[in-house]
């Protein structure tokens, strides 16, 4: 039987090198049009490497969700447990325990095809059902778009971060779901 739509699982060694390739073609999706591009594959070499994602897979303290078809991912997303010491976020963040949606990317063909929303549906079930009292997260303040998403999920903006892109430095708002 052929599933109906995108389904949502805990990425697994497996999906390391797919992952990796929707993580880079998907975060510059994302950035705002004064982002270079030498900040933005910097970012990507970084963070959103197969290595990489090995390492989050054995974090504890993450947790990466893949939404897929029958064939291929589609979008991921990875949840940090806590808020960081950065003061501003401390601010913003203020209901414990938290736990931060720190990416959520789906691949533009699949915009549209349910990947979104089941993806943020499991990140949201997820912190509740293991005892978070909210979600956060950071997006960019000329990222319109996400922000109505986010929006459409019961997040609401509640203070503003800073965001190091390579050498560049972005401002974020900081968005918070209380569950």
């Amino acid at each position: 039987m052929e599933s109906v739509g995108p389904h949502v699982v805990p990425a697994a060694t497996a999906d390391l090198a797919e992952l990796a390739d929707v993580a880079a073609r998907t975060f510059p999706l994302a950035c705002p049009p004064s982002a270079t591009a030498d900040n933005i594959a910097a970012f990507v070499a970084e963070n959103l490497s197969a290595d990489r994602f090995a390492d989050y897979l054995t974090d504890p303290d993450r947790v990466v969700l893949i939404a897929r078809d029958d064939a291929r991912i589609l979008g991921y997303a990875m949840l940090i447990r806590g808020v960081p010491d950065d003061a501003d976020v401390q601010r913003a963040v203020t209901l414990r325990p938290a736990i931060e949606l720190s990416k959520m990317y789906v691949l533009p063909e699949s915009h549209g095809s349910g990947a979104s929303s089941a993806l943020m549906t499991e990140a949201l079930t997820m912190a509740r059902d293991t005892g978070y009292r909210c979600v956060w997260l950071g997006v960019n303040q000329d990222n319109r778009r996400a922000q109505r998403f986010y929006a459409k999920h019961r997040f609401a903006v509640t203070g503003t971060k800073t965001f190091r892109l390579g050498a560049g430095v972005e401002n974020d708002f900081v968005m918070v779901c209380p569950l």
